[in-house]
């Protein structure tokens, strides 16, 4: 059962951070803002999107809302915006 249990969170972990997102970009932005255990409320985000040819470096993270990133994930999934009016994305 301990065998079971154990391969379950290390799948859990490995779908967790499958994503290719850098874990330590991310635990660099928390320590660098003061808050190691995350922020209640809020979400840590990218400015420039990673579809969009963001950084996954911490100069490139951002804490939102968890309203604010939902609204921002409206929008941003069209690379075209960024692309076309940010020229460091390109």
């Amino acid at each position: 059962m301990k065998i079971l249990i154990s391969c379950l969170v290390v799948l859990l972990c490995v779908a967790i951070y499958a994503d290719g997102r850098s874990q330590k970009a991310r635990f660099d932005f928390l320590e660098v803002t003061v808050h190691p255990n995350g922020w209640p409320g809020h979400i840590v985000d990218h400015v420039i999107p990673l579809a969009c040819g963001g950084k996954d470096d911490s100069s490139n993270m951002q804490w939102q809302t968890v309203e604010e990133a939902k609204a921002k994930d409206k929008w941003e999934r069209n690379c075209e915006i960024w692309t076309r009016y940010c020229p460091m994305v390109k």
